[in-house]
């Protein structure tokens, strides 16, 4: 028996990111546009990153709150309130290693061997990577395409659920279509939820950037306290923050102990000089977020304007996140065409392939950067286009 051999099935399963394997190939080429990761181009703000090095010169290197320190919990409350009207109390929310350990987190808490986790797909593929490794069997639902854009059928998702089924992994604005559910189909959504008994994980990391009247809408618009709903979110896309891997989890207040113990056993918690850069981030951060919002819109226009120029360039332009998820006329096979453009244009995007069903004749492209980029990358690919 080969050493792998003797790793558990789960593990010797999880697949390479067909993201990153584009990213690999063309990360060295010089003059590259890189637009195939999920992330803008500014650092992180000085009133961020001067709050966590005075913490740091100041000695805040020590063991910390397990669920995250009072200041933070307390300012997430407070961005609740400003953003979403609702109040709740600090011992709803978790502090997390990022985004996604709060996605393991609460897998961990509810999926293990056997049992069924529900996703829209094309999904984030990190998401299915992790359901599978905690056992449990990821269940795509594919949103439906059309020339009125994407949209959810909740009836496609009520036919998917099975008495294994333990939850319903909802990312709305989603990544990478753009897809932002109304309160309608959230309601539908949390009705089925209610009525089959099964949890849900609501990833509203992208609710900021939504390109409407204000944030994108949200369960919290219509949930009560009760209800089975896990919300996992991150410091990276709002704040510039994607390499300081800090999230959190809201939850109902008598859950604070069950995921106080699973950060005990995963990564006992994160650093608190880091969590005093969160702290500012929140508090301080409302211009930056709204000056990061309008220039992704700005951005959106510019790209969808030069590609839809081409008339070879099929997609909806997006209500949320800041993707542009297109296809190409005469392309099916993404992953391809993503190596292809790498070689022949010098951008990098992120082959549809990587987001699972529904997804396969798609590139996705990140326009959360620099507009004079932005601009020089989609001449690039309208030549592309032209040229195959």
């Amino acid at each position: 028996m080969s050493l792998i051999d003797s790793f558990r099935a789960e593990a010797r399963a999880a697949p390479e990111s067909g993201i990153v394997a584009v990213v690999n190939y063309g990360r060295l080429r010089e003059g590259l546009i890189p637009l195939w990761a999920g992330e803008g181009d500014l650092p992180t703000p000085a009133f961020i990153t001067d709050a966590a090095s005075k913490a740091l010169a100041g000695g805040e290197t020590f063991y910390t709150w397990q669920r995250g320190i009072p200041d933070l919990r307390q300012a997430l409350a407070r961005y609740y309130a400003r953003h979403f009207g609702k109040t709740f109390p600090e011992e709803q929310f978790i502090v997390t290693g990022s985004g996604m350990h709060a996605i393991q987190m609460s897998l961990t808490a509810l999926a293990g061997a056997g049992d069924e986790v529900i996703y829209l797909s094309p999904a984030w593929p990190n998401f299915d990577a992790a359901a599978a490794l905690s056992g449990a069997v990821p269940v795509p639902v594919t949103l439906d395409h059309s020339g009125n854009g994407w949209s959810c059928d909740v009836q496609k998702i009520a036919a998917a659920i099975t008495p294994r089924t333990r939850a319903l992994f909802i990312n709305t604005p989603s990544n990478p279509t753009g897809w932002t559910a109304d309160h309608e189909t959230l309601q539908a959504i949390l009705d089925l939820a209610r009525a089959k008994n099964v949890w849900i994980i609501a990833d509203e990391i992208y609710s900021l950037f939504h390109y409407g009247h204000g944030r994108a809408p949200s369960f919290l618009d219509i949930a009560t306290e009760e209800d089975r709903i896990l919300f996992v979110n991150s410091f990276s896309k709002n704040w510039a923050m994607t390499g300081w891997r800090v999230g959190w989890i809201k939850t109902h207040p008598s859950l604070q102990q069950v995921f106080e113990n699973l950060i005990q056993y995963s990564n006992s918690g994160v650093a608190q000089f880091m969590q005093r850069g969160a702290v500012a981030a929140l508090d301080e951060g409302d211009g930056f977020v709204a000056e990061q919002v309008e220039r992704a819109r700005k951005a959106r226009d510019l790209v969808c304007g030069i590609l839809g120029a081409t008339g070879r360039a099929r997609f909806t332009v997006p209500q949320g996140a800041f993707y542009l998820f297109f296809t190409v006329d005469g392309i099916t096979d993404s992953r391809t065409a993503a190596f292809d453009i790498v070689d022949k244009a010098n951008v990098g995007l992120a082959p549809g392939t990587a987001f699972g069903p529904g997804g396969e004749a798609f590139l996705r492209l990140c326009f959360h950067r620099r507009l004079d980029q932005l601009e020089e990358a989609a001449h690039r690919l309208a030549k592309w286009m032209k040229s195959i």
